[in-house]
């Protein structure tokens, strides 16, 4: 929740005090160069996955490309420096681990951002509204508010179902079950993937508990890094009450085999 009212006070702070020719300004006009451009301002948000939805929600009210919100959307709880140091703790004398996984986070967000361009459908995407019910000639601390008030409470609900359901399976598998995937390295990356989904473990967390997994492969540990920030059952259920529930099936599937794949290929070359 602390992360959450983060997010929300940041994407209230883009609504009522910041102007949307900023944005028009920092970023390039063709979506294609705005992607990476997003993906790398990502770094400067320290917060994690439930912060960047109610902000790229507020990205997109202020008319920046869906695709460039997107990519900031799953670069921002990936690398941002809390992150990186995080991991860098996790594993002491292993700079290769922070190294792979800013490389592989930035490689899925910006391969995400472009594939929205190639393949999304606005169709898809329900794009966010603002609060209703602003007062003309409202001060912009009064806009604040009422921002803030409605993104908090919108989002809060879904999160609240997203920890459900990680909390359900946490307590109704088995630990025993995880072991048996371990020694297989096609195995074990997949696993790991779809375990950082259910699990919906805080970006800022997640690496010591990518840590305490000695059993698997360091590719398949990064891909857990990798996949948790960008695609759990929080995120989903957040990304199903902003963005609608169609894009949210597509995307998280999308945004998994990619970060799977990244992580792989990252793997293989630095671990």
């Amino acid at each position: 929740m602390p992360f959450l009212l983060l997010g929300t006070v940041v994407s209230a702070a883009i609504s009522a005090f910041v102007p949307a020719w900023v944005f028009t300004r920092v970023l390039p006009r063709n979506p294609a160069l705005a992607v990476p451009v997003a993906g790398a301002a990502g770094v400067v948000l320290p917060g994690c996955e439930c912060a960047s939805v109610p902000v790229a929600g507020s990205l997109m009210r202020r008319g920046v490309a869906p695709a460039a919100a997107l990519a900031f959307l799953l670069s921002a709880p990936a690398i941002n420096p809390i992150v990186l140091v995080a991991t860098y703790v996790a594993f002491p004398g292993n700079p290769w681990m922070v190294a792979a996984r800013l490389i592989a986070s930035l490689l899925t967000s910006v391969a995400m951002g472009w594939l929205w361009i190639r393949a999304g459908r606005e169709e898809w995407l329900r794009l966010p509204k603002g609060p209703a019910g602003h007062a003309p000639g409202a001060s912009r601390a009064e806009e604040f508010r009422v921002s803030l008030q409605h993104d908090f409470l919108h989002a809060g609900g879904f999160l609240v179902v997203g920890a459900a359901a990680a909390a359900t399976f946490n307590v109704a598998v088995p630990h025993s079950v995880l072991r048996l995937f371990s020694d297989s390295l096609w195995l074990s990356l997949p696993m790991l993937g779809l375990l950082a989904v259910v699990l919906a473990v805080c970006s800022e967390a997640d690496a010591f508990v990518a840590a305490s997994l000695t059993g698997f492969s360091p590719t398949a540990r990064l891909a857990f890094m990798v996949v948790g920030p960008m695609v759990d059952l929080k995120l989903i259920a957040l990304q199903s009450g902003t963005f609608g529930r169609a894009f949210a099936v597509r995307f998280s599937a999308a945004t998994w085999l990619v970060a799977v794949a990244c992580s792989a290929l990252v793997g293989w070359w630095l671990l």
